[in-house]
């Protein structure tokens, strides 16, 4: 609980901060390693977790932090072999997730990958710059053979956003869920950006049906996850979701359901950044 407290406090600070001290908020993140199998390795700091391939082909990441953070995950990859990784795949466009983007391409030379529709909210976003944007879009997924693994990137519909993408990394047997997975948390659900709730649960469902027991899962947020954490974050969802329905369906407005609060058992899902309210506003 300790530990997925300091993610949530973490994070709260960060998407709460503004850019303008952005140095002095990043200056003691420490970027950590993570052999997980085969080629696959997890990176952890500040935003989402970095997926990593490392091997005689080179360096593939998914996803890269914030943008203060760059040189630091740099470094941490030219521990695992190169500092200039070929690829990077986003998961979606939060800048959690993408901060680091114009960094590689910039000055790694990196090739960009993701949903079509990262590209386009991107791209609409002002404070981004031309070289952030993926230079190779998909609508439905890709292989990518590297470091003799296959990489299969597909896309899940209307759930964190409209451009989600995972990873699985077939050989080694892992996952990266992007932020369709908060593992111990209250998830969050943008929906202002084409997610849905209804698609959400959908998309952790397909998920859950195509990995086993042995698969290692790197969330968006939160530790290294089993397919036994991620199947209970999808009933603490089911579950959270047909209260809060049947609540409104006795006419309790959102207001009063929020005043209520959910079922005890679902409170330790609450977090600093999606809090028990925010939560059930989302599901409401």
């Amino acid at each position: 609980m300790k530990q997925l407290i300091k993610y949530g406090l973490a994070l709260s600070a960060l998407f709460a901060a503004t850019s303008l001290h952005a140095d002095d908020r990043f200056a003691s993140v420490e970027i950590k390693s993570n052999h997980l199998a085969g080629s696959v390795h997890m990176l952890t700091g500040a935003g989402g977790n970095i997926g990593v391939s490392a091997g005689e082909d080179g360096v593939l990441i998914i996803d890269d932090q914030f943008a203060p953070l760059a040189p630091k995950i740099s470094a941490a990859l030219g521990e695992l072999g190169s500092d200039a990784p070929s690829y990077v795949i986003n998961t979606h466009y939060h800048g959690d997730h993408t901060g680091s983007n114009a960094f590689f391409h910039d000055h790694k030379g990196a090739t960009i990958f993701a949903h079509d529709n990262v590209r386009v909210r991107l791209a609409n976003d002002e404070s981004v710059a031309k070289s952030a944007l993926p230079v190779v879009t998909y609508e439905q997924g890709v292989k990518i053979h590297f470091n003799g693994e296959t990489l299969h990137v597909f896309h899940l519909p209307a759930s964190h956003t409209d451009g989600d993408s995972v990873v699985w990394f077939e050989q080694p047997n892992v996952l990266h869920t992007g932020d369709l997975f908060f593992n111990g948390l209250f998830p969050y659900i943008d929906l202002g950006a084409g997610g849905t709730v209804a698609g959400y649960i959908k998309s952790v469902e397909v998920l859950l049906g195509k990995i086993d027991d042995n698969t290692q899962i790197i969330p968006g947020h939160g530790p290294l996850a089993s397919k036994q954490d991620y199947q209970a974050a999808l009933d603490m969802m089911k579950a959270t979701l047909a209260f809060v329905n049947a609540q409104k369906a006795k006419g309790m407005s959102v207001d009063e359901v929020v005043e209520a609060g959910l079922p005890e058992k679902w409170q330790s899902w609450d977090w600093s950044f999606i809090t028990e309210e925010k939560w059930i506003r989302t599901l409401y």
